[in-house]
């Protein structure tokens, strides 16, 4: 049985930005993992057409599934161009379960609770492939 990766990363304010998904998806698979990507089930939900959209949506069930695919994972795979607040809540939840945590991220000065909730930190999706391969 292959191992799951992830895909974690920020959505409020990029609802339209998410095609950073494809590069993770393309790699993970490639070195031969199963991709987990709440964005699937989820970007219905996230058309950011109106303002506070995010509190119509049922917090319990929306939160509790995206921490049953953290829980379902091997790898959490998370970008942060920006700081998300769902990422990284999903991020220390996945560590805190013992997942392996790689944090892509160009941002030169990382908070330390991001720093010690990951187990490699890279700045760009070109160093993703070898960064899975040390836990296929």
């Amino acid at each position: 049985m292959a191992k799951k990766v992830f895909i974690s990363g920020p959505i409020i304010g990029m609802e339209k930005q998410q095609e950073y998904r494809v590069p993770i998806t393309e790699v993970a698979q490639k070195v031969g993992f199963d991709v987990i990507d709440p964005w699937k089930r989820e970007r219905v939900i996230y058309n950011g057409t109106e303002e506070c959209w995010w509190d119509k949506v049922p917090t319990f069930d929306f939160v509790q599934r995206d921490l049953d695919d953290a829980d379902r994972c091997d790898v959490m795979v998370v970008y942060l161009p920006i700081l998300s607040a769902g990422a990284c809540m999903e991020m220390f939840y996945a560590k805190r379960k013992g997942k392996h945590v790689i944090v892509v991220s160009p941002i030169k000065c990382l908070s330390p609770w991001i720093v010690y909730h990951s187990d490699l930190i890279i700045k760009n999706f070109n160093e993703l492939e070898e960064a899975l391969k040390k836990y296929i």
